[in-house]
Protein backbone atom coordinates (compact mmCIF):
# COMPACT_ATOMS: atom_id res chain seq x y z
CA UNK A 1 0.00 0.00 0.00
CA UNK A 2 1.37 3.39 -0.98
CA UNK A 3 0.32 6.58 0.74
CA UNK A 4 1.01 9.85 -1.05
CA UNK A 5 3.16 12.21 1.02
CA UNK A 6 2.85 15.97 0.65
CA UNK A 7 6.04 17.23 -1.02
CA UNK A 8 6.04 20.33 1.22
CA UNK A 9 6.30 18.09 4.26
CA UNK A 10 9.20 16.18 2.73
CA UNK A 11 11.02 19.39 1.87
CA UNK A 12 10.89 20.41 5.54
CA UNK A 13 12.52 17.18 6.75
CA UNK A 14 16.27 16.75 7.13
CA UNK A 15 18.44 13.92 8.33
CA UNK A 16 18.64 14.06 12.14
CA UNK A 17 22.29 12.94 12.04
CA UNK A 18 23.81 14.95 9.21
CA UNK A 19 21.18 17.68 8.70
CA UNK A 20 21.29 16.87 4.99
CA UNK A 21 18.30 17.06 2.66
CA UNK A 22 16.50 13.73 2.25
CA UNK A 23 15.49 12.04 -1.00
CA UNK A 24 12.02 10.47 -1.12
CA UNK A 25 11.80 6.94 -2.53
CA UNK A 26 8.08 6.49 -3.23
CA UNK A 27 8.42 2.85 -4.28
CA UNK A 28 10.10 1.76 -1.04
CA UNK A 29 8.33 4.37 1.12
CA UNK A 30 11.61 5.64 2.56
CA UNK A 31 13.48 8.88 3.03
CA UNK A 32 17.10 8.47 1.97
CA UNK A 33 20.05 10.26 3.56
CA UNK A 34 23.01 9.82 1.22
CA UNK A 35 25.60 11.35 3.62
CA UNK A 36 24.50 9.10 6.51
CA UNK A 37 23.91 6.11 4.19
CA UNK A 38 20.56 5.50 5.90
CA UNK A 39 16.98 4.99 4.72
CA UNK A 40 14.31 6.17 7.15
CA UNK A 41 11.02 4.27 6.79
CA UNK A 42 7.64 5.86 6.23
CA UNK A 43 4.94 3.91 8.07
CA UNK A 44 1.26 4.69 7.53
CA UNK A 45 2.28 8.00 5.97
CA UNK A 46 4.45 9.03 8.94
CA UNK A 47 8.24 9.34 8.53
CA UNK A 48 10.10 7.52 11.31
CA UNK A 49 13.17 9.67 11.80
CA UNK A 50 14.98 7.50 14.35
CA UNK A 51 18.46 6.15 13.66
CA UNK A 52 17.56 2.84 15.33
CA UNK A 53 14.66 2.37 12.89
CA UNK A 54 16.65 3.33 9.77
CA UNK A 55 17.95 0.80 7.28
CA UNK A 56 21.62 0.97 6.30
CA UNK A 57 22.15 1.49 2.58
CA UNK A 58 24.27 -1.05 0.71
Amino acid sequence: MSIEIDRRVLEALICPLTHAILRYDAEKQELISEPAQLAYPIRNGIPVMLEDEARKLD
